[in-house]
């Protein structure tokens, strides 16, 4: 299905998460690129990680004057429909999730309430801009989804059009449930729906429960880390400003409506995977991790990284590889995440060393 094209420039965006990782680089780049836009941000600033991190993120973005924050919950639907009742969104992009595999093994109503209630609540919300006619009405949703949806799929690299019915963590089935809500409700009320699923996103002021992040910690503290299968993962990891390019591409062209020769809506619904189309051995991206954080003064230069690693099992609910397929969003968007490992965690380093050794 073709997509349209839609111009963010004047409109009202909202997006969720927008204390996160990826939510606040995105907010940034949307008030940036479109001055004239209007984006709103909801994020409940919860304690799962860090929160001196999420309010580094929001601080950083109460600079931007086309920027308004609110902070509330997504199960909350009372909340959830009166914001969208006053600001009247014409762009949804929808990132509160809660995040992590391992996570969601030992506290999986987390994952219930924010990922399942919350997501339905965004969707009644989109559902409800059309009662007064469609004047105010939600022109796109794009969501987050995930790689972890292929759980132990075989066959790489990993398509949008493989079946994904056998999730190995909760989390996982959240965000395939997120599918297929947002399918149902393009097919029902004809709403412009895409999905994303991210490949392991990385980089400057992300989440501390990313391997890249609890390693440095460790390292700097000198701790020993685990590496998971022995050494043997590949993951596709994707710098965020290419997942906000991403997106943000993606946003401006929602999937067109039409009908079939019943009548009847085709679901104006679409799936996008965003990775780097190239994945790396855990033990290289380690390697490479520990020279960018030697190179930009986070460790010694005669570290003994060796002393400090320790090859483990697998994990539950971890998959060995994971590794996408670009094609779909390289000819609907021109677009393909380019950014180098050694780059990213170049990045990654020194904005580690400028926040937690300088700044502090």
């Amino acid at each position: 299905m073709s997509p349209n094209s839609l111009n963010l420039q004047a409109k009202t965006i909202l997006i969720t998460g927008a204390a996160g990782f990826i939510g606040s680089a995105l907010v940034k780049r949307v008030c940036t690129d479109y001055p004239a836009a209007k984006v709103i941000g909801l994020d409940s600033v919860n304690n799962y990680y860090d929160v001196s991190l999420k309010e580094y993120h929001l601080s950083e973005l109460s600079k931007l004057p086309n920027f308004t924050f609110i902070k509330g919950n997504l199960a909350d639907k009372a909340l959830i429909s009166q914001k969208f009742s006053t600001y009247k969104p014409a762009v949804v992009v929808n990132l509160a999730a809660q995040a992590g595999v391992r996570y969601s093994i030992t506290n999986p109503d987390a994952y219930i309430e924010a990922n399942l209630i919350g997501f339905y609540n965004i969707l009644e919300a989109c559902r409800h801009s059309y009662d007064e006619g469609g004047t105010n009405s939600v022109e796109h949703l794009v969501y987050a989804s995930s790689s972890s949806v292929y759980g132990s799929n075989k066959k790489v690299p990993y398509s949008t059009e493989d079946k994904v019915d056998n999730p190995v963590s909760l989390y996982a089935a959240t965000k395939k449930s997120n599918e297929l809500l947002s399918h149902a409700y393009s097919k029902l009320y004809n709403i412009p729906s895409t999905g994303l699923r991210f490949f392991t996103v990385y980089g400057p002021a992300g989440r501390p429960d990313m391997a890249y992040f609890g390693f440095t910690n460790k390292l700097r503290n000198g701790q020993t880390i685990k590496i998971f299968n022995y050494g043997n993962c590949k993951r596709d990891f994707t710098y965020i400003d290419d997942i906000v390019e991403g997106i943000i591409r993606v946003m401006q062209k929602p999937p067109a409506r039409q009908n079939g020769e019943d009548g009847l809506p085709i679901p104006p619904y679409a799936l996008y995977n965003i990775g780097n189309n190239h994945p790396e051995n855990l033990l290289d991206f380690v390697t490479i991790l520990q020279e960018e954080l030697i190179r930009a003064g986070v460790l010694p230069e005669n570290y003994d990284f060796e002393a400090h690693k320790e090859l483990v099992p697998m994990q539950p609910g971890d998959v060995p590889v994971t590794y996408a397929d670009t094609t779909a969003l390289e000819r609907d968007f021109g677009f393909k995440p380019r950014t180098s490992l050694r780059e990213g965690l170049r990045k990654f380093a020194q904005w580690y060393k400028d926040f937690y050794l300088t700044r502090n």
